[in-house]
Protein backbone atom coordinates (compact mmCIF):
# COMPACT_ATOMS: atom_id res chain seq x y z
CA UNK A 1 0.00 0.00 0.00
CA UNK A 2 2.94 2.30 0.75
CA UNK A 3 4.33 1.85 -2.80
CA UNK A 4 0.74 2.39 -4.57
CA UNK A 5 0.61 5.56 -2.44
CA UNK A 6 3.35 6.60 -3.39
CA UNK A 7 2.92 6.26 -7.23
CA UNK A 8 -0.49 7.31 -7.41
CA UNK A 9 0.55 10.88 -4.87
CA UNK A 10 3.91 11.19 -5.48
CA UNK A 11 4.74 9.82 -8.88
CA UNK A 12 1.74 10.75 -10.65
CA UNK A 13 2.36 7.00 -12.11
CA UNK A 14 -0.68 4.97 -10.74
CA UNK A 15 -0.33 0.79 -11.68
CA UNK A 16 -3.91 -0.43 -9.62
CA UNK A 17 -7.15 0.67 -10.49
CA UNK A 18 -8.53 2.77 -7.32
CA UNK A 19 -11.10 -0.66 -6.85
CA UNK A 20 -7.92 -2.87 -6.26
CA UNK A 21 -6.40 -0.19 -3.57
CA UNK A 22 -9.50 -0.05 -1.84
CA UNK A 23 -9.49 -3.83 -1.29
CA UNK A 24 -6.10 -3.84 -0.62
CA UNK A 25 -7.07 -1.30 2.35
CA UNK A 26 -9.88 -3.55 3.36
CA UNK A 27 -7.77 -6.48 3.50
CA UNK A 28 -5.27 -4.48 5.91
CA UNK A 29 -7.64 -3.33 8.37
CA UNK A 30 -9.41 -6.16 8.70
CA UNK A 31 -5.12 -7.98 9.42
CA UNK A 32 -4.69 -5.30 11.79
CA UNK A 33 -8.31 -5.65 13.90
CA UNK A 34 -7.03 -9.55 13.59
CA UNK A 35 -3.80 -8.51 15.05
CA UNK A 36 -3.63 -5.34 16.95
CA UNK A 37 -0.43 -5.35 17.82
CA UNK A 38 1.21 -5.43 15.04
CA UNK A 39 -0.71 -1.83 14.01
CA UNK A 40 2.18 0.51 13.74
CA UNK A 41 1.78 4.66 13.85
CA UNK A 42 3.07 4.48 9.78
CA UNK A 43 0.63 2.48 8.34
CA UNK A 44 -1.57 3.82 5.58
CA UNK A 45 -4.89 2.90 8.00
CA UNK A 46 -3.54 5.10 10.20
CA UNK A 47 -3.33 8.53 8.40
CA UNK A 48 -6.72 9.95 9.74
CA UNK A 49 -7.34 9.50 13.41
CA UNK A 50 -10.77 8.40 14.86
CA UNK A 51 -11.17 11.32 17.12
CA UNK A 52 -10.82 14.99 16.23
CA UNK A 53 -8.19 17.20 17.56
CA UNK A 54 -9.09 19.55 21.03
CA UNK A 55 -6.66 22.31 19.90
CA UNK A 56 -3.60 22.36 18.67
CA UNK A 57 -0.23 23.11 20.26
CA UNK A 58 2.64 25.84 19.59
CA UNK A 59 5.94 24.58 18.39
CA UNK A 60 8.94 26.83 17.92
CA UNK A 61 10.67 26.34 14.48
CA UNK A 62 14.33 25.83 15.11
CA UNK A 63 15.40 27.59 11.53
CA UNK A 64 12.59 30.33 11.25
CA UNK A 65 10.62 29.87 7.88
CA UNK A 66 11.19 33.28 6.57
CA UNK A 67 9.34 35.33 3.76
CA UNK A 68 10.45 35.68 0.09
CA UNK A 69 11.05 39.06 -0.56
CA UNK A 70 8.83 40.17 -4.04
CA UNK A 71 10.11 41.15 -7.52
CA UNK A 72 8.00 42.23 -10.09
CA UNK A 73 9.93 42.63 -13.33
CA UNK A 74 13.25 42.36 -15.12
CA UNK A 75 14.24 44.79 -14.19
CA UNK A 76 13.92 44.48 -10.15
CA UNK A 77 15.23 40.54 -10.75
CA UNK A 78 18.66 41.88 -12.13
CA UNK A 79 19.07 44.41 -9.59
CA UNK A 80 18.63 41.02 -6.83
CA UNK A 81 21.49 39.69 -8.66
CA UNK A 82 23.37 42.82 -8.41
CA UNK A 83 23.14 42.62 -4.54
CA UNK A 84 24.33 39.27 -4.47
CA UNK A 85 27.56 40.78 -5.92
CA UNK A 86 27.95 43.62 -4.09
CA UNK A 87 28.21 41.73 -1.36
CA UNK A 88 30.42 38.08 -2.44
CA UNK A 89 31.67 39.64 -5.72
CA UNK A 90 30.90 38.98 -9.40
CA UNK A 91 31.31 35.64 -10.34
CA UNK A 92 29.09 32.85 -12.44
CA UNK A 93 26.35 31.79 -10.01
CA UNK A 94 24.05 28.93 -10.66
CA UNK A 95 19.91 29.16 -9.62
CA UNK A 96 16.87 27.21 -8.83
CA UNK A 97 13.77 28.39 -10.05
CA UNK A 98 10.39 26.62 -9.74
CA UNK A 99 6.99 27.64 -10.03
CA UNK A 100 5.37 29.60 -6.92
CA UNK A 101 2.63 27.95 -5.58
CA UNK A 102 -0.35 29.74 -3.63
CA UNK A 103 -1.02 27.84 -1.20
CA UNK A 104 0.02 27.01 2.48
CA UNK A 105 3.93 26.58 4.20
CA UNK A 106 4.47 23.88 6.00
CA UNK A 107 7.52 22.30 8.01
CA UNK A 108 7.69 18.34 8.00
CA UNK A 109 9.71 16.70 10.55
CA UNK A 110 11.11 12.77 10.36
CA UNK A 111 13.27 10.61 13.03
CA UNK A 112 14.79 7.96 11.82
CA UNK A 113 12.83 7.48 8.62
CA UNK A 114 9.31 8.68 10.18
CA UNK A 115 7.20 11.42 10.07
CA UNK A 116 7.03 12.79 13.50
CA UNK A 117 5.70 16.39 13.39
CA UNK A 118 3.64 19.01 10.74
CA UNK A 119 3.93 22.75 11.63
CA UNK A 120 2.59 25.60 10.27
CA UNK A 121 4.93 28.55 9.16
CA UNK A 122 2.62 30.68 11.81
CA UNK A 123 4.91 34.17 12.27
CA UNK A 124 7.67 32.65 11.06
CA UNK A 125 9.47 31.61 14.83
CA UNK A 126 6.86 29.77 15.86
CA UNK A 127 3.67 27.55 14.36
CA UNK A 128 0.83 25.28 15.29
CA UNK A 129 1.84 21.90 15.34
CA UNK A 130 -0.81 20.06 12.97
CA UNK A 131 0.45 16.67 12.64
CA UNK A 132 -3.09 14.86 12.60
CA UNK A 133 -3.88 16.88 9.84
CA UNK A 134 -0.36 16.35 8.08
CA UNK A 135 -0.96 12.67 7.86
CA UNK A 136 -4.34 12.83 6.18
CA UNK A 137 -2.93 14.91 2.92
CA UNK A 138 -1.83 11.39 1.21
CA UNK A 139 1.03 12.85 -1.04
CA UNK A 140 2.66 13.25 2.87
CA UNK A 141 5.36 10.06 2.84
CA UNK A 142 4.82 8.61 6.53
CA UNK A 143 7.68 6.84 5.90
CA UNK A 144 10.83 7.87 3.73
CA UNK A 145 12.17 5.24 1.63
CA UNK A 146 15.31 4.96 -0.62
CA UNK A 147 19.05 5.21 0.24
CA UNK A 148 20.70 7.27 2.97
CA UNK A 149 18.01 7.95 4.64
CA UNK A 150 19.18 10.50 7.85
CA UNK A 151 18.39 9.89 11.35
CA UNK A 152 16.44 13.84 11.55
CA UNK A 153 15.46 15.42 9.04
CA UNK A 154 13.25 19.07 8.62
CA UNK A 155 11.84 19.68 4.73
CA UNK A 156 10.01 22.22 4.03
CA UNK A 157 6.76 22.73 1.35
CA UNK A 158 3.39 23.88 0.53
CA UNK A 159 0.01 22.59 0.62
CA UNK A 160 -2.21 23.76 -1.64
CA UNK A 161 -5.93 22.61 -3.29
CA UNK A 162 -5.96 21.54 -6.87
CA UNK A 163 -8.23 23.69 -8.48
CA UNK A 164 -10.84 20.73 -9.74
CA UNK A 165 -11.24 20.09 -5.67
CA UNK A 166 -11.78 23.96 -5.36
CA UNK A 167 -14.29 24.02 -8.26
CA UNK A 168 -15.95 21.28 -6.47
CA UNK A 169 -16.08 22.74 -3.24
CA UNK A 170 -17.45 25.82 -4.28
CA UNK A 171 -20.10 24.25 -6.23
CA UNK A 172 -21.39 22.61 -3.21
CA UNK A 173 -21.30 26.24 -1.42
CA UNK A 174 -23.42 27.80 -4.07
CA UNK A 175 -26.22 24.81 -3.88
CA UNK A 176 -26.02 25.86 -0.35
CA UNK A 177 -26.64 29.62 -1.10
CA UNK A 178 -23.28 30.14 0.98
CA UNK A 179 -20.65 32.39 -0.64
CA UNK A 180 -18.30 30.69 -2.48
CA UNK A 181 -14.17 30.63 -1.38
CA UNK A 182 -12.27 33.61 -2.82
CA UNK A 183 -9.24 31.21 -3.82
CA UNK A 184 -8.44 27.62 -3.36
CA UNK A 185 -5.15 28.78 -0.84
CA UNK A 186 -8.00 30.61 1.56
CA UNK A 187 -8.99 27.07 1.88
CA UNK A 188 -6.37 24.90 1.80
CA UNK A 189 -5.43 27.29 4.60
CA UNK A 190 -8.59 27.31 6.87
CA UNK A 191 -8.39 23.39 6.10
CA UNK A 192 -5.02 22.85 7.60
CA UNK A 193 -6.51 24.71 10.72
CA UNK A 194 -9.78 22.19 11.29
CA UNK A 195 -9.77 20.03 14.58
CA UNK A 196 -10.37 17.03 12.79
CA UNK A 197 -8.58 15.46 9.77
CA UNK A 198 -11.50 13.64 8.35
CA UNK A 199 -12.26 17.23 6.66
CA UNK A 200 -8.35 17.37 5.46
CA UNK A 201 -8.85 13.59 3.91
CA UNK A 202 -11.65 14.98 1.72
CA UNK A 203 -10.32 17.75 0.74
CA UNK A 204 -7.90 16.27 -1.06
CA UNK A 205 -5.01 18.99 -0.40
CA UNK A 206 -1.61 17.89 -2.11
CA UNK A 207 1.61 18.89 -0.98
CA UNK A 208 5.18 20.14 -2.40
CA UNK A 209 8.47 19.94 -0.88
CA UNK A 210 11.21 22.38 -1.75
CA UNK A 211 13.61 22.87 0.54
CA UNK A 212 15.90 21.30 3.42
CA UNK A 213 15.78 23.20 6.50
CA UNK A 214 17.78 20.37 9.17
CA UNK A 215 19.52 17.08 8.46
CA UNK A 216 21.53 15.06 10.20
CA UNK A 217 23.79 11.99 8.72
CA UNK A 218 23.58 12.99 5.19
CA UNK A 219 25.90 16.19 3.43
CA UNK A 220 23.89 17.71 1.05
CA UNK A 221 25.70 20.74 -0.64
CA UNK A 222 23.29 22.90 -2.83
CA UNK A 223 19.66 22.96 -3.22
CA UNK A 224 19.30 21.32 -6.44
CA UNK A 225 21.38 17.96 -4.62
CA UNK A 226 18.78 18.46 -1.79
CA UNK A 227 15.47 18.34 -4.27
CA UNK A 228 16.90 15.29 -5.61
CA UNK A 229 17.94 13.48 -2.71
CA UNK A 230 14.17 14.81 -1.15
CA UNK A 231 12.78 13.38 -4.48
CA UNK A 232 14.94 9.63 -3.52
CA UNK A 233 13.59 9.35 -0.11
CA UNK A 234 9.82 9.55 -1.46
CA UNK A 235 8.86 12.88 -0.99
CA UNK A 236 7.26 15.14 -3.37
CA UNK A 237 9.07 17.68 -5.01
CA UNK A 238 7.93 20.15 -8.04
CA UNK A 239 8.46 18.39 -11.50
CA UNK A 240 9.30 21.50 -13.28
CA UNK A 241 11.88 22.59 -11.29
CA UNK A 242 15.20 23.76 -13.11
CA UNK A 243 18.81 24.51 -12.43
CA UNK A 244 19.46 27.36 -14.19
CA UNK A 245 22.87 28.80 -15.03
CA UNK A 246 22.78 32.33 -15.01
CA UNK A 247 19.96 34.99 -14.89
CA UNK A 248 19.05 34.83 -18.45
CA UNK A 249 18.12 31.38 -18.03
CA UNK A 250 16.07 32.42 -15.24
CA UNK A 251 14.35 34.81 -16.70
CA UNK A 252 13.67 32.52 -20.12
CA UNK A 253 12.38 30.32 -17.66
CA UNK A 254 10.35 33.02 -16.22
CA UNK A 255 8.82 33.84 -19.25
CA UNK A 256 8.01 30.51 -20.69
CA UNK A 257 6.17 29.88 -17.21
CA UNK A 258 4.19 32.76 -17.54
CA UNK A 259 2.41 31.03 -20.67
CA UNK A 260 2.55 27.73 -19.48
CA UNK A 261 0.87 28.57 -16.24
CA UNK A 262 -2.73 27.74 -17.29
CA UNK A 263 -1.59 24.09 -18.50
CA UNK A 264 -1.16 23.09 -14.53
CA UNK A 265 -4.03 21.88 -12.09
CA UNK A 266 -3.70 24.29 -9.28
CA UNK A 267 -2.80 27.96 -9.17
CA UNK A 268 1.44 29.64 -9.49
CA UNK A 269 1.32 33.08 -8.58
CA UNK A 270 4.97 33.48 -9.75
CA UNK A 271 8.62 32.15 -9.75
CA UNK A 272 10.76 31.61 -6.48
CA UNK A 273 14.52 31.57 -7.65
CA UNK A 274 17.00 30.70 -5.45
CA UNK A 275 20.53 30.75 -5.31
CA UNK A 276 21.61 26.74 -5.80
CA UNK A 277 25.23 26.71 -3.77
CA UNK A 278 24.51 26.40 0.30
CA UNK A 279 27.84 27.28 0.79
CA UNK A 280 27.36 30.86 -0.83
CA UNK A 281 23.46 31.12 0.61
CA UNK A 282 25.43 31.04 4.18
CA UNK A 283 27.87 33.47 2.89
CA UNK A 284 24.75 35.71 1.61
CA UNK A 285 22.91 35.75 4.75
CA UNK A 286 19.31 37.02 5.37
CA UNK A 287 17.57 39.82 7.01
CA UNK A 288 15.33 39.99 9.73
CA UNK A 289 12.54 39.17 7.27
CA UNK A 290 14.04 38.11 4.15
CA UNK A 291 16.57 35.72 3.08
CA UNK A 292 19.15 37.25 0.32
CA UNK A 293 19.47 34.71 -1.23
CA UNK A 294 16.16 33.83 -2.71
CA UNK A 295 13.38 36.03 -4.19
CA UNK A 296 10.07 35.40 -5.61
CA UNK A 297 8.99 37.04 -8.95
CA UNK A 298 5.50 37.39 -9.27
CA UNK A 299 3.51 37.61 -11.98
CA UNK A 300 1.17 40.32 -12.67
CA UNK A 301 -2.81 39.73 -11.59
CA UNK A 302 -4.47 38.98 -14.85
CA UNK A 303 -7.70 41.48 -16.08
CA UNK A 304 -9.62 42.07 -18.99
CA UNK A 305 -12.15 44.16 -20.36
CA UNK A 306 -15.58 43.30 -21.65
CA UNK A 307 -19.33 44.31 -22.41
CA UNK A 308 -22.05 43.50 -20.17
CA UNK A 309 -25.44 42.21 -22.33
CA UNK A 310 -27.35 42.09 -19.48
CA UNK A 311 -28.25 41.19 -15.80
CA UNK A 312 -30.03 38.56 -15.00
CA UNK A 313 -31.69 37.73 -11.36
CA UNK A 314 -30.85 33.53 -10.49
CA UNK A 315 -33.42 31.93 -7.76
CA UNK A 316 -31.87 30.33 -5.19
CA UNK A 317 -32.83 27.30 -3.16
CA UNK A 318 -34.49 29.72 -0.15
CA UNK A 319 -35.32 32.13 -2.69
CA UNK A 320 -32.51 34.65 -2.33
CA UNK A 321 -32.43 36.71 -5.53
CA UNK A 322 -28.51 36.60 -6.77
CA UNK A 323 -27.67 38.96 -9.80
CA UNK A 324 -25.45 37.82 -12.51
CA UNK A 325 -23.79 40.02 -15.07
CA UNK A 326 -24.17 38.02 -18.66
CA UNK A 327 -20.50 39.45 -20.47
CA UNK A 328 -19.27 39.50 -24.00
CA UNK A 329 -17.27 36.41 -23.87
CA UNK A 330 -13.41 36.76 -23.08
CA UNK A 331 -10.54 34.82 -22.93
CA UNK A 332 -8.75 35.20 -19.38
CA UNK A 333 -6.30 33.33 -17.26
CA UNK A 334 -7.00 30.20 -19.35
CA UNK A 335 -10.45 30.13 -19.71
CA UNK A 336 -13.54 31.86 -21.54
CA UNK A 337 -15.42 34.00 -18.96
CA UNK A 338 -18.91 34.87 -20.10
CA UNK A 339 -20.51 35.77 -16.45
CA UNK A 340 -19.72 37.07 -13.56
CA UNK A 341 -21.30 36.77 -9.90
CA UNK A 342 -22.72 40.73 -8.78
CA UNK A 343 -23.49 38.39 -5.15
CA UNK A 344 -26.80 41.16 -4.45
CA UNK A 345 -28.18 44.51 -5.81
CA UNK A 346 -26.98 46.60 -3.21
CA UNK A 347 -23.16 45.35 -4.71
CA UNK A 348 -24.50 46.31 -7.98
CA UNK A 349 -25.75 49.47 -7.18
CA UNK A 350 -22.08 50.53 -5.53
CA UNK A 351 -20.21 49.44 -8.21
CA UNK A 352 -23.25 51.07 -10.86
CA UNK A 353 -22.94 48.12 -12.80
CA UNK A 354 -25.01 48.78 -16.22
CA UNK A 355 -26.41 47.10 -18.93
CA UNK A 356 -24.31 48.27 -21.70
CA UNK A 357 -21.36 49.25 -19.64
CA UNK A 358 -17.79 48.24 -20.33
CA UNK A 359 -16.29 46.55 -17.51
CA UNK A 360 -12.78 45.37 -16.17
CA UNK A 361 -12.81 41.71 -14.81
CA UNK A 362 -10.77 39.86 -12.95
CA UNK A 363 -9.78 36.10 -11.44
CA UNK A 364 -10.23 36.69 -7.93
CA UNK A 365 -6.94 35.16 -6.69
CA UNK A 366 -6.71 33.59 -10.35
CA UNK A 367 -10.01 31.49 -9.85
CA UNK A 368 -13.17 33.41 -9.93
CA UNK A 369 -14.34 35.99 -12.11
CA UNK A 370 -15.61 38.93 -10.61
CA UNK A 371 -16.21 42.64 -11.80
CA UNK A 372 -13.61 45.22 -10.44
CA UNK A 373 -15.31 48.41 -11.99
CA UNK A 374 -17.19 49.83 -14.31
CA UNK A 375 -14.85 52.00 -17.68
CA UNK A 376 -16.76 54.81 -17.16
CA UNK A 377 -15.51 56.56 -20.14
CA UNK A 378 -16.57 54.15 -21.94
CA UNK A 379 -20.19 54.34 -21.28
CA UNK A 380 -22.59 54.47 -23.58
CA UNK A 381 -25.30 57.39 -24.00
CA UNK A 382 -28.71 56.28 -22.36
CA UNK A 383 -27.86 53.75 -19.77
CA UNK A 384 -30.15 53.40 -16.78
CA UNK A 385 -29.19 52.45 -13.11
CA UNK A 386 -30.41 48.42 -12.74
CA UNK A 387 -33.55 47.59 -10.64
CA UNK A 388 -34.13 44.43 -9.21
CA UNK A 389 -37.15 42.57 -10.41
CA UNK A 390 -40.59 43.74 -8.06
CA UNK A 391 -41.45 39.57 -9.03
CA UNK A 392 -40.06 36.40 -8.66
CA UNK A 393 -38.37 35.88 -12.66
CA UNK A 394 -39.50 32.11 -12.46
CA UNK A 395 -42.90 31.94 -10.99
CA UNK A 396 -44.30 35.47 -11.19
CA UNK A 397 -44.54 35.92 -6.73
CA UNK A 398 -43.60 39.59 -5.50
CA UNK A 399 -40.39 40.34 -4.29
CA UNK A 400 -39.60 40.79 -0.73
CA UNK A 401 -36.66 42.45 0.97
CA UNK A 402 -36.87 42.01 4.74
CA UNK A 403 -36.13 44.34 6.46
CA UNK A 404 -32.04 44.56 7.87
CA UNK A 405 -31.23 42.15 5.08
CA UNK A 406 -29.50 43.44 1.77
CA UNK A 407 -30.96 40.09 -0.30
CA UNK A 408 -34.63 39.83 -2.09
CA UNK A 409 -36.26 37.18 -2.02
CA UNK A 410 -39.15 34.87 -3.67
CA UNK A 411 -41.40 34.00 -1.14
CA UNK A 412 -43.17 31.23 -3.01
CA UNK A 413 -42.09 27.54 -1.74
CA UNK A 414 -43.41 26.06 -4.46
CA UNK A 415 -41.69 28.42 -7.17
CA UNK A 416 -40.39 26.04 -9.66
CA UNK A 417 -36.51 27.30 -9.12
CA UNK A 418 -36.28 26.60 -5.34
CA UNK A 419 -37.99 23.47 -5.99
CA UNK A 420 -35.15 22.60 -8.49
CA UNK A 421 -32.19 24.04 -5.77
CA UNK A 422 -34.34 21.93 -3.22
CA UNK A 423 -34.08 18.90 -4.88
CA UNK A 424 -30.19 19.64 -6.11
CA UNK A 425 -29.12 19.78 -2.28
CA UNK A 426 -30.99 16.67 -1.11
CA UNK A 427 -29.61 14.78 -3.42
CA UNK A 428 -26.08 15.73 -2.48
CA UNK A 429 -23.58 13.80 -1.62
CA UNK A 430 -23.34 14.50 2.05
CA UNK A 431 -27.12 14.87 2.34
CA UNK A 432 -29.17 11.36 0.84
CA UNK A 433 -26.21 10.78 -2.17
CA UNK A 434 -28.61 9.90 -4.81
CA UNK A 435 -26.35 8.92 -8.14
CA UNK A 436 -27.69 9.93 -10.91
CA UNK A 437 -30.11 12.57 -10.04
CA UNK A 438 -28.25 15.58 -11.19
CA UNK A 439 -29.09 19.21 -13.20
CA UNK A 440 -31.02 18.00 -16.33
CA UNK A 441 -32.80 15.00 -14.37
CA UNK A 442 -34.01 17.22 -11.99
CA UNK A 443 -35.33 20.08 -14.17
CA UNK A 444 -36.95 17.27 -16.48
CA UNK A 445 -39.18 15.87 -13.70
CA UNK A 446 -39.63 19.21 -12.00
CA UNK A 447 -40.88 19.95 -15.11
CA UNK A 448 -42.96 17.37 -16.16
CA UNK A 449 -44.45 17.69 -12.81
CA UNK A 450 -43.37 14.38 -11.83
CA UNK A 451 -41.90 15.64 -8.45
CA UNK A 452 -42.75 18.56 -6.71
CA UNK A 453 -40.94 17.60 -3.09
CA UNK A 454 -38.79 15.19 -1.19
CA UNK A 455 -41.28 12.55 -0.57
CA UNK A 456 -42.42 12.61 -4.82
CA UNK A 457 -38.90 11.27 -5.41
CA UNK A 458 -39.90 7.72 -3.80
CA UNK A 459 -43.05 7.35 -5.72
CA UNK A 460 -41.73 7.29 -9.03
CA UNK A 461 -42.80 4.00 -9.89
CA UNK A 462 -46.32 4.90 -9.08
CA UNK A 463 -46.76 8.07 -10.71
CA UNK A 464 -45.43 6.10 -13.87
CA UNK A 465 -48.25 5.95 -16.10
CA UNK A 466 -49.00 9.87 -15.60
CA UNK A 467 -45.58 10.64 -17.95
CA UNK A 468 -46.23 7.82 -20.14
CA UNK A 469 -45.11 9.18 -23.63
CA UNK A 470 -48.38 10.52 -25.70
CA UNK A 471 -47.41 8.62 -28.63
CA UNK A 472 -47.20 4.65 -27.97
CA UNK A 473 -45.59 1.86 -30.36
CA UNK A 474 -47.36 0.66 -32.84
CA UNK A 475 -46.45 -3.21 -31.70
CA UNK A 476 -46.02 -4.69 -28.80
CA UNK A 477 -43.06 -4.87 -26.45
CA UNK A 478 -43.18 -8.58 -25.56
CA UNK A 479 -41.65 -11.04 -28.04
CA UNK A 480 -44.40 -11.27 -29.82
CA UNK A 481 -43.92 -7.85 -31.76
CA UNK A 482 -46.33 -8.45 -34.95
CA UNK A 483 -49.34 -7.84 -32.65
CA UNK A 484 -51.19 -4.20 -33.24
CA UNK A 485 -52.01 -1.41 -30.20
CA UNK A 486 -56.32 -1.18 -30.03
CA UNK A 487 -58.46 -0.56 -27.29
CA UNK A 488 -56.48 -1.77 -23.79
CA UNK A 489 -54.11 0.39 -21.83
CA UNK A 490 -51.59 -1.49 -23.05
CA UNK A 491 -52.26 -4.10 -26.15
CA UNK A 492 -54.82 -5.75 -28.00
CA UNK A 493 -55.98 -9.58 -27.30
CA UNK A 494 -55.05 -9.66 -30.97
CA UNK A 495 -51.64 -9.65 -29.30
CA UNK A 496 -52.63 -12.28 -27.11
CA UNK A 497 -53.62 -15.40 -29.89
CA UNK A 498 -50.24 -14.40 -31.79
CA UNK A 499 -47.80 -15.41 -28.27
CA UNK A 500 -50.57 -17.82 -27.21
CA UNK A 501 -48.30 -20.56 -28.72
CA UNK A 502 -45.78 -20.42 -26.06
CA UNK A 503 -47.92 -19.89 -23.04
CA UNK A 504 -48.00 -16.75 -22.62
CA UNK A 505 -50.49 -14.05 -23.17
CA UNK A 506 -49.36 -10.17 -24.44
CA UNK A 507 -48.40 -7.20 -22.64
CA UNK A 508 -50.97 -5.59 -19.22
CA UNK A 509 -53.13 -8.28 -19.85
CA UNK A 510 -50.55 -11.23 -19.83
CA UNK A 511 -49.45 -13.61 -17.21
CA UNK A 512 -47.22 -11.73 -14.50
CA UNK A 513 -44.01 -13.24 -15.89
CA UNK A 514 -44.31 -11.81 -19.30
CA UNK A 515 -46.41 -9.02 -18.74
CA UNK A 516 -43.79 -8.06 -16.19
CA UNK A 517 -40.83 -8.00 -18.69
CA UNK A 518 -42.61 -6.39 -21.35
CA UNK A 519 -43.28 -3.54 -18.67
CA UNK A 520 -39.75 -3.41 -17.67
CA UNK A 521 -38.78 -3.33 -21.40
CA UNK A 522 -40.95 -1.02 -22.70
CA UNK A 523 -40.43 1.66 -19.03
CA UNK A 524 -36.57 1.04 -19.75
CA UNK A 525 -36.76 1.92 -23.36
CA UNK A 526 -38.82 5.02 -22.95
CA UNK A 527 -36.49 6.14 -19.53
CA UNK A 528 -33.34 6.28 -21.77
CA UNK A 529 -34.80 8.30 -24.14
CA UNK A 530 -36.05 11.05 -21.51
CA UNK A 531 -33.30 10.29 -19.38
CA UNK A 532 -35.53 8.89 -16.10
CA UNK A 533 -34.29 5.96 -14.00
CA UNK A 534 -36.34 2.67 -13.65
CA UNK A 535 -36.70 1.92 -10.01
CA UNK A 536 -37.60 -1.90 -10.26
CA UNK A 537 -38.00 -4.14 -7.76
CA UNK A 538 -35.14 -6.15 -7.09
CA UNK A 539 -33.22 -7.98 -4.42
CA UNK A 540 -31.13 -6.43 -1.70
CA UNK A 541 -27.76 -7.75 -0.96
CA UNK A 542 -29.70 -9.31 2.19
CA UNK A 543 -32.11 -11.03 0.04
CA UNK A 544 -35.33 -9.49 1.05
CA UNK A 545 -37.00 -7.92 -2.06
CA UNK A 546 -36.88 -4.18 -1.83
CA UNK A 547 -36.25 -1.03 -4.53
CA UNK A 548 -33.51 -0.52 -6.64
CA UNK A 549 -32.91 3.13 -6.37
CA UNK A 550 -29.90 5.41 -7.19
CA UNK A 551 -30.31 6.27 -3.29
CA UNK A 552 -26.87 5.54 -1.04
CA UNK A 553 -28.85 2.87 1.03
CA UNK A 554 -29.75 0.66 -1.51
CA UNK A 555 -32.66 -1.59 0.07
Amino acid sequence: MRRHEHLYYVADQPEIADAEYDRLERELRELEAQFPELVTPDSPTQRVGERPSESFPTWVHRVPMLSLDNTYNEEELREFEKRIFRQVGERPIDYVAEPKIDGLSMALHYEDGRLVRGVTRGDGVRGDDVTPNVRAIKSVPLTLTGEDVPRRLEVRGEVFLPRAQFDAINREREEREEEPYANPRNVASGTMKSLDAHVVAARGLRIYVYSVAQVEGVTIRSQWEALEKMAGWGLKTHPDSRLCHGLDAVLAYCDEWREKRDTLQYDIDGVVVKVDSFALQQELGATSKFPRWAIAYKYPARQATTVVHDIQVYVGRTGKFTPVAHLEPVPLAGSTVGRATLHNEEEVARKDVRVGDTVLIEKGGDVIPKVVKVVDAKRPEGTVPWAPPSRCPVCGAEAVKPEGEVDRRCPNASCPAQVEQRLRHFARRDTMDIEGLGDVLVHQLVEKGLVRDFADLYHLRERRDDAWPTSRPTTCSCRSRRARRASCAGFSTASASASSASGRRCCSRGTSGASTRSRRRRWRRWSRSTRLVPWWPARCASGSTGRRTSASSRG
